[in-house]
Formats: structure tokens, sequence, C-alpha cells
């Protein structure tokens, strides 16, 4: 995060809390910035405030507010154009919907924190005094490295199940171990997942992905049955072999962690989907012949699963399209070296190549280690200026019709011939297109 920014967004929190407490009311900042400060976290997010000053008020002591929950007690206040969420101290009473209490009391900062999902995340900080308010021990299991749910687990869990993925992400992110009972309650409603709407399931597994230590997130998802829920795909990978000369790590599922393992950090969405369902055309693929294991046109089948799996989740057409390109091409690699240069350079100029050159670094690296087709394509990139890769094509459907030829289902033909050939320097001039058309194709045509 730009360190301008941070230094902006400080100064912000500090203000609101400034001018609440000038008006006679208590705040601190609370939760996940509370949390990134006491680890020394390098990744802060937003510095949330809470307060016992009620919406109304807070809405009457700054210009700028925008209610999104008023009933809940949830302001956002904007300074310099920059949102900061204002949080009145609440008790949650009954559950609604999995997510939203049905009612709320406005209480103190000691009882909000109990309302609290982890103890890490429950915890306030002063901004005036630089000190710590803990009612929950948090500050103790942060230390320890430990995620445990506030109070009772379970009740926590059902107030709201999509907890039960951020307990994963946070152990993950943190290496932090979650403790027993925390884990019982994930384990035995890990069905209950799909009680959370497949939008928020896939923002929080996005958020994994993407996040610090990815492997180790689908690890404790497969562990505690939730895999098997909301990515079954993924979950029956596990057992599948594969040839050992070509994959010394293991099964699929090994295969798969290893190259989570080896993302670099913050990889795209685009990237971190691709990375995690890359095989799962596996399963359905696999044949046995006399010498190993195959798994013919795995890429293509995964390609059309992983389609299958993203919209199920609701993921944006983007993201979907993005991963789809990058499985369905990610064995083309091993033919790199054997392209012809028009094929060559059309590989290079596809619009999902970046994430794909790393989708094929983690995968080799993962099982046979082989990346020198990662190599050549790096130095092609390096060599050959975009103005090469994908020149303006030197003719166009009107010189076809200058030359007499009725438009029509052969004009894309003959066009993509001559830009192939262009693409392989056979043509540098567009009167050399010209003359090429008039040779082969004018007299055909005539």
């Amino acid at each position: 995060m730009n360190a301008n920014f941070v230094s902006q967004q400080r100064a912000g929190a500090d203000l609101i809390v400034e001018t609440l407490r000038k008006n006679g009311f208590e705040a601190y900042f609370a939760g996940g910035f509370v949390r990134d400060l006491i680890l020394d976290s390098a990744e802060k997010g937003d510095i949330d405030i809470a307060t016992n000053a009620k919406p109304q008020t807070i809405a009457a002591l700054f210009p700028n507010t925008v209610d999104v929950g008023e009933q809940f007690g949830v302001m956002v206040v904007v300074l310099k154009g920059q949102p900061f969420e204002v949080a009145t101290f609440r008790s949650d009473i009954g559950i609604h919907d999995g997510r939203h209490p049905s009612s709320v009391v406005f209480t103190d900062a000691k009882t909000d924190a109990l309302r609290r999902d982890f103890t890490i995340n429950g915890m306030f900080y002063d901004p005036q005094t630089g000190s710590i308010i803990d009612f929950v021990n948090g500050s103790e299991d942060c230390r320890a490295g430990i995620i445990r749910a506030i109070g009772d687990p379970q009740l926590r869990f059902r107030e709201d199940y999509l907890r039960m993925l951020r307990a994963i992400r946070f152990s993950a992110r943190f290496k932090f171990a979650i403790e027993p009972d925390t884990w019982k309650a994930i384990v035995e409603n890990a069905s209950r997942i799909n009680e959370i709407s497949p939008e928020r399931i896939f923002t929080e597994l996005t958020r994994m992905l993407c996040g610090p230590h990815p492997d180790k997130a689908i690890e404790l998802l497969r562990e505690n049955g939730i895999l098997n829920e909301v990515l079954p795909e993924v979950a029956a990978l596990s057992g599948v072999e594969q040839p050992p000369e070509f994959h010394p790590e293991g099964d699929v599922f090994i295969h798969t962690i290893k190259a989570l393992h080896l993302l670099s950090n913050n990889p795209s969405p685009v990237l971190a989907w691709s990375v995690l369902l890359h095989d799962i055309g596996k399963p359905p693929t696999l044949t046995r012949s006399h010498d190993r294991v195959r798994f013919n046109n795995h890429d293509r089948v995964g390609a059309e699963m992983a389609v299958t799996v993203l919209k199920r989740l609701r993921a944006s057409n983007a993201i979907i399209d993005g991963v789809k390109a990058c499985i369905e091409n990610h064995m083309n690699f091993m033919n790199v070296t054997r392209m012809r240069l028009s094929t060559l350079k059309k590989f290079l100029v596809r619009p999902t190549l970046k994430d794909e050159l790393e989708l094929h670094r983690v995968d080799c690296l993962a099982s046979h280690g082989d990346i020198s087709n990662c190599s050549f394509l790096e130095e092609q990139l390096k060599n050959l200026p975009v103005e090469h890769i994908k020149p303006a094509p030197l003719l166009t459907g009107k010189d076809l019709i200058a030359l007499g030829l009725k438009p029509g289902p052969v004009f894309g033909k003959i066009l993509t011939e001559v830009y192939d050939l262009q693409l392989e320097d056979h043509f540098r001039e567009k009167s050399e297109t010209i003359e090429y058309v008039k040779k082969i194709w004018v007299r055909i045509l005539s």
C-alpha cells in the first residue's frame, strides 16, 4: 500500500476519533487494524472506528456521511474523498439470515467486543494514548499464534457461517493454529457453508488464494471438510496418481498444493484461480495405457470445468474468461520452441500471457522442474518489440475490394493467410501483399 495513502488514512482516522472525543464520546480504532498493529504486519487494512456515538449523532458531527447500515449502527464518514467505517458499539440479538442479526442494541465497548468473531479481531486501540483495549485476550492469542472464536464457537459460526472461511484465511495468513474447540465447530458445521451466498464464498476464497500461504488454506479446507462442499472438483484431485517421471511430487492434489506454494506474492485473481483449477480436468480424463497413466485433453476438459465452477460461485465474466484461457492453453507451452513464427507471435500477444507464464512456471517447478520453455518465451518477449510481434495488418478488406474481389467468407481466409505470412516476415511492404493476392487469389476467384 502506498505510504502516502497510509499516512493520509491514519490522519483522517485520528481526526474522526478526536472529533468524537471532543464531543464527549468514546472512540477507538477497531478490528483488523489493531490486530495487524500488534503483529507488526506489513499489510495493514483499512482503519475502522468504533464509538458509543449513535448513527444520527455521527451524521450530525460530520458533513459527509453515508448510511450503509444505520439499523446496525454502521455509518461511513468521508474525509477528503476517503471513506472510514464508523460503527456504534452494539450487541446483536438473534440470527436473521446467517449474516445479519435480527436486531441490535447499542451498548458499550466490552459488550461490542464480545459479539465479534475471533479474539485477534476483537481488540480496540486508543490512538491518543497508544494503548490497547483488550476484553477478549486477543493480544495474548496474537502472541501465542492462535485463532480462537470469541465465546461459544458454535454460536459465532451460526451467526455467520462465512466466519469458518475467515478462520481458515487468518490461520493461513499468519500461520496461526486454530484453537481445538473452534476447529471442532468448523468441522461439525462444514456443510452449513452452503447456506452462505456463492458471491460471498467466492470473495473469501479469492482473498485466501491471493493472500499469503494459499497452499495452507486449501489444505486446511480439505482437512475440515469445507473443500468438498465448495470445491468438490479440487477435493477430487486427492489420490489421483500421476506418472512419476513427470510428476515425482505425487498425486494431483499434492502437485496443486505445491504450485500454490510457489506463487509469487499478491497474484491476480485470474492467476490464483488458474493455478488452483489448472488440473481439475485430470480425474475425468484419466486413462491407463501399457506404459503409464495419461490425461488426454485434460486442459480443454479442465477449462470447461473451471467455467462451471466459477459460474457456480458467481465470479465475474472477466475472471471466468481469463481462467478459462489460462487453463486451456497451459499445455501449449511444451510446443513453443517448435511453433511457426506467426503462431509464436500470436501466442505472445494473448491478453492472459503474463498470468499464463506464471502458471507455467509454478506448474513446472511443482513437478519436473524444467522451466526452459518459460525462459525461451521471456527471452522472445525481451528481444521482439511489440510492433514486430503484433504489427498492423498490411492488407485490409478495402484493398481486396479494390482488387475487384467480392466481399464474402473468403475475405477472412485471405486476410488471415496474408497476415500469417506477414508475421513470418515474408512481407514487409503493402505492395508485396497485393502482388501475392493477385498472383494466388485473383486468379483462383476470377
